[in-house]
């Protein structure tokens, strides 16, 4: 526990760095550690891909990429006591997330190019309860690039992550802009401001 704790702080040092080096945006009315997103726009670069309710994503279309925000959520799930706990709290907290990316995603300037969602994770169980759709890289060196990259937050997230090595594959996830404004059913949507 105490090691976990210890690379969650120097993790929460270089955070800051790292958002400033990138192009991630914040969500949730501008308080960073309220919602589970940071995202950025991105031209889809992948084989072409359609969805359940029947959006086509090709190549050079506009996605909203998503990247969870890790520090804050490893930090929120370190002291709880196992995976069936950690995978309630996670799945809560992106549920909850949610409204506040359709509310993004609606007040975007860009809204109308942007065509959906995409995110990399390895934590895809359940996702499709949350309204996403999971996806195989196809890439072998582009699989083993983002598994290299993702391995660390699966080994401060699961309590043995050895034990299941296998079953930890990074998979593409995507959701329809369409499927994702229905979050916003019995929301306020007021406009806020775009951070």
């Amino acid at each position: 526990m105490w090691l976990k704790s210890m690379a969650l702080t120097i993790w929460d040092i270089i955070d800051p760095i790292y958002y400033a080096c990138t192009r991630l945006r914040s969500i949730g009315g501008g308080n960073e550690k309220s919602s589970a997103f940071r995202v950025r726009l991105t031209l889809y670069q992948g084989r072409p891909i359609t969805l359940s309710d029947g959006t086509m994503i090709q190549k050079g279309d506009i996605l909203l990429k998503i990247h969870l925000h890790n520090v804050v959520l490893l930090r929120d799930m370190l002291p709880l006591e196992n995976e069936i706990k950690k995978a309630r709290f996670l799945y809560r907290f992106i549920d909850s997330s949610l409204p506040d990316l359709a509310l993004y995603v609606k007040n975007h300037p860009k809204s109308q190019d942007i065509r959906g969602l995409i995110g990399i994770t390895m934590l895809n169980r359940g996702c499709e309860k949350l309204g996403f759709e999971a996806f195989p890289i196809s890439s072998t060196a582009y699989r083993c690039l983002k598994w290299m990259s993702l391995m660390p937050i699966c080994l401060l997230s699961v309590s043995q992550p050895f034990k299941n090595l296998k079953k930890h594959v990074p998979t593409y996830l995507f959701m329809s802009k369409d499927q994702l404004l229905q979050k916003l059913c019995g929301v306020d949507d007021k406009p806020k401001k775009i951070v």
